[in-house]
């Protein structure tokens, strides 16, 4: 890849559709009061630099595979459909209990998916857009794909030695979403994902070790990205990025998101956001976010949204949608 960024190019005519979404939160609230406690800063500090106000954390016995789980469980319900009539099942999550195997075969099993392909994408934060993007291509061949996202990151805020600047943002929760050959509310139009490897060592989580965050190098690099990644996607689809009605945005920080409307030249009104309420539940907090927009103010019929995702590794991209 060239410094101008991800190649722009189509892949053909691939038609998939979001047919539902859910997500599952913790009862735990942890409010900033807390944090700040432990932290030893102050609580409104914690808001103005991330726009959290509180966050969720799981119970011991709340792991990633349960709170997956639940939110898988409760898509499939709201969908109607049973587990038998799920092809494939992709799972982020970068803040699994253990190095190997992943979550995804212990979800498919504790959901009843029999002997169906249950991959894992370990890319933190996004991860979701990621397994969305391979759910599109993978849809045609396998009929619906279970896509989750999980996330456990309190185990990640709350390593030792505590950094303040990286133990205030995390919170746990977990989404999933059904992708479709067929129907659904949300046609996948077009995406685009892309990687750079010359900054892994500027968001990385060792083995045994405390998150390792540049915060400075990955909001430089998140503010960059995001907006051209977009802009690239509309306008190979003939579309300028005021034409969509609803953005949905990792929730990383609030003042990254209001930096990618900025740039786009679009109202914050559009860049949904539930970052003051969960946190950073990394991977997950796209799919939770969704769920939650599809519920209290979806698209209407023939309005497009954008979803769009940058994580660890460098990896980032966008897909856009269209409500059907």
């Amino acid at each position: 890849m060239g410094r101008g960024g991800p190649p722009s190019r189509k892949r053909g005519c691939l038609v998939a559709f979001l047919e539902q979404m859910a997500r599952w939160l913790p009862e735990r609230v942890v409010a900033n009061a807390e944090m700040g406690a432990l932290l030893g800063c102050d609580a409104e500090w914690i808001r103005n630099v991330s726009g959290i106000e509180e966050r969720r954390f799981a119970a011991p016995e709340e792991t990633t595979v349960h709170m997956a789980v639940e939110a898988a469980r409760q898509c499939l319900a709201d969908a109607g459909i049973r587990p038998s009539d799920i092809g494939y099942l992709l799972c982020s999550c970068g803040s699994g209990e253990r190095r190997f195997p992943g979550p995804a075969a212990s979800i498919a099993s504790a959901l009843g998916c029999v002997e169906i392909p249950a991959i894992d994408l370990p890319l933190a934060s996004a991860g979701a857009l990621v397994a969305l993007d391979l759910a599109r291509d993978l849809a045609p061949r396998y009929g619906r794909v279970l896509v989750v996202a999980t996330e456990k990151m309190s185990t990640v805020a709350l390593t030792q030695p505590l950094e303040r600047g990286v133990s205030m943002l995390f919170g746990d929760g977990a989404g999933a979403c059904i992708v479709s050959p067929d129907k659904g509310r949300l046609q996948i139009v077009d995406s685009l994902v892309a990687s750079d490897g010359q900054f892994a060592d500027d968001l990385a989580l060792p083995f045994a070790s405390p998150l390792s965050m540049n915060g400075r190098s990955v909001i430089l690099h998140a503010s960059r990205k995001i907006p051209r990644a977009i802009s690239m996607l509309l306008e190979r689809n003939g579309l300028r990025p005021s034409d969509a009605a609803a953005y949905v945005m990792h929730q990383a920080n609030l003042n990254l998101i209001w930096k990618v409307a900025d740039a786009l030249e679009v109202a914050s009104e559009r860049f949904f956001t539930n970052i003051a309420r969960y946190g950073n539940t990394s991977s997950a907090s796209l799919l939770i976010a969704a769920a939650e927009l599809m519920d209290s103010n979806p698209p209407q019929p023939g309005q497009y949204a954008v979803l769009t995702a940058f994580g660890a590794g460098y990896q980032w991209g966008a897909m856009l949608l269209r409500a059907a």
